[in-house]
């Protein structure tokens, strides 16, 4: 048996890998090998939990659940995905992210109870995860779900409230190729009777027509609850409750305040089960906290780190990126998996960009550095700067070497490439003055 977490790791990759060309139209691409394993777990839980489903936004949207629920003095668990550093950040107790060793316990008593089942490595983790949790009896339980909703292991278990982030076209392979489909596969985590926060301001049809068939309380933004706002404050209005005055989310970026009315949904669907104040939710967002999303980092050059991957993601990170002011230059740290819309990825960002420094990944499904090279050199308008290299942080230091003081760079695209250049902590750069 595996000692370590390291351990335990390689060994649900490597005995228990169910390959993704199990499909969702192909037999074994279901919940019930999963679901099989967590009820021999006896695992449930005794505190309200939320589900967030989406494309774009589901992190931040969990970040600010977290921030809020804490604020108000609960106990709050947290699963997330994908880390950026560390496998244990994906599950938090209050905030922080549990130790390495005391996961290992939980993965014994997965492999002990599956028996001959098969599961995937996400599978697997997931449910090592949720018995970590549950150890800790918390108040509250948020969930992100990984790849669509509907045959995402979180869906084993029935959410008090779901939330449903902006949906876009991503993992088209798997999930549909527009955002109809798209938005049916996230509807699969709503619940007859059980709140249905929608906080995509143009939800696809489908995600509609799922929640009244299911006969979900369904809370639609502009319709159950809005949001307005000017330069130093914003407000939220929903059923029957108001909160005024609001500071901004401290997580920067244009549509952080629709994730942050999505969040405040969820609580106010909650309040019967879980009361929060208003200077809870204000103090929750003024400091919440999440890596990675929009996050500007001080120095010279300044840096700016998002994990950005499709074509949304990353025509809000130009938004965000024209509205920060003048820089003489802005240089790209980049790296991508090769099954993403790449095009239409680099086309929202090239006119911001004057140099490409393109980064291979750990990652059999990672797009070549080469390849992106071939792609970035046929951007309109053409870049000036374009290389290869081995790693993101090696990319980082050649960037940072041709920058001026007063330039920027910005590292975005997979959790992998944020993640490398975070690995060693968070890099505080210091260009020379060109000649």
């Amino acid at each position: 048996m595996p000692t370590t977490l390291a351990d335990w790791l390689a060994h649900a990759e490597k005995a228990h890998a169910v390959s993704m060309e199990l499909t969702r139209d192909k037999v074994n691409f279901t919940l019930e090998r999963v679901r099989a394993v967590k009820d021999r777990m006896g695992l449930r839980f005794d505190c309200p939990v939320i589900s967030v489903a989406g494309t774009n936004g589901k992190g931040s949207t969990c970040a600010m659940l977290d921030s809020m629920v804490r604020a108000a003095g609960y106990k709050v668990g947290l699963f997330s995905k994908p880390h950026l550093v560390h496998f244990e950040e994906r599950c938090r107790v209050n905030g922080e992210m549990v130790s390495g060793e005391s996961l290992t316990e939980h993965f014994a008593r997965v492999e002990a109870a599956r028996g001959d089942t098969v599961l995937s490595y996400f599978e697997f983790t997931f449910l090592a995860i949720v018995s970590r949790l549950i150890a800790e009896s918390p108040d509250l339980v948020i969930l992100e779900v990984g790849l669509g909703g509907r045959l995402d292991a979180v869906n084993i278990f029935d959410a008090d409230v779901a939330v449903i982030t902006s949906i876009d076209l991503d993992h088209v392979e798997y999930l549909g190729p527009d955002r109809e489909s798209i938005g049916r596969e996230k509807a699969g985590i709503l619940r007859a009777g059980r709140p249905a926060i929608v906080a995509d301001p143009l939800p696809p049809d489908s995600v509609v027509a799922v929640a009244e068939s299911l006969g979900a309380d369904l809370w639609l933004v502009g319709r159950d609850f809005n949001q307005a706002g000017d330069r130093q404050q914003w407000s939220w209005s929903g059923r029957g409750r108001r909160y005024h005055s609001l500071a901004y989310p401290a997580l920067r970026g244009a549509n952080q305040l629709l994730n942050a009315a999505g969040a405040i949904a969820a609580l106010e669907a909650l309040r019967d089960r879980l009361p929060l104040t208003a200077q809870a939710v204000r103090l929750g967002l003024a400091t919440v906290d999440l890596p990675g999303r929009f996050q500007i980092v001080p120095g010279q050059p300044t840096m700016v780190l998002d994990v950005a991957h499709n074509p949304q993601s990353v025509s809000a990170l130009a938004l965000n990126l024209d509205q920060m002011g003048f820089f003489p230059r802005t240089r790209a740290v980049f790296g991508a998996m090769h099954d993403k819309d790449l095009a239409g990825v680099l086309a929202r960002i090239a006119p911001l960009v004057d140099g490409w420094y393109l980064s291979d990944l750990p990652l059999a499904r990672a797009a070549k550095a080469k390849d992106l090279a071939a792609m970035v050199r046929g951007l309109t308008p053409a870049p000036q700067w374009v290389s290869t290299h081995p790693n993101p942080p090696d990319a980082l230091y050649a960037a940072l070497l041709a920058s001026d003081p007063a330039d920027r760079i910005v590292v975005f695209g997979s959790f992998y490439t944020v993640g490398g250049v975070l690995e060693k902590g968070l890099p505080r750069l210091s260009a020379p003055h060109q000649a």
